[in-house]
């Protein structure tokens, strides 16, 4: 289960729910099985320079290698870039992750 969490200067004019909805999409052309991706946003209010940072973690999983990790940033970078105004910095993170990682649907 695929988390996103976005922080960015709150210069920024963006529609963040809309980018969390195509991350989600992009992981799920990349990995029919990921499942649905938690997404948060963060607005930064005191900031230097005008940025986005996006965190993307994924349970590490034997075809998810650096193959799968590269073309999903590379998609990324263009679905986030999209959005965004320039001048801006943007970052994305991929991580993996560990064993003890536990997640759970609590009905």
């Amino acid at each position: 289960m695929p988390h996103c969490e976005l922080s960015y200067s709150s210069d920024l004019d963006i529609n963040a729910y809309a980018i969390l909805q195509e991350v989600e999409a992009c992981i799920l052309r990349h990995d029919g099985d990921a499942g649905e991706t938690k997404g948060r946003a963060y607005p930064a209010p005191d900031f230097l320079h005008t940025h986005l940072k996006a965190t993307v973690a994924l349970l590490a999983k034997p075809h998810r290698g650096a193959a799968f990790t590269a073309a999903l940033q590379k998609d990324l970078v263009d679905v986030i870039s999209a959005h965004l105004p320039r001048p801006c910095w943007l970052s994305v993170d991929i991580t993996f992750s560990s064993q003890t990682y536990y997640t759970e649907f609590l009905e």
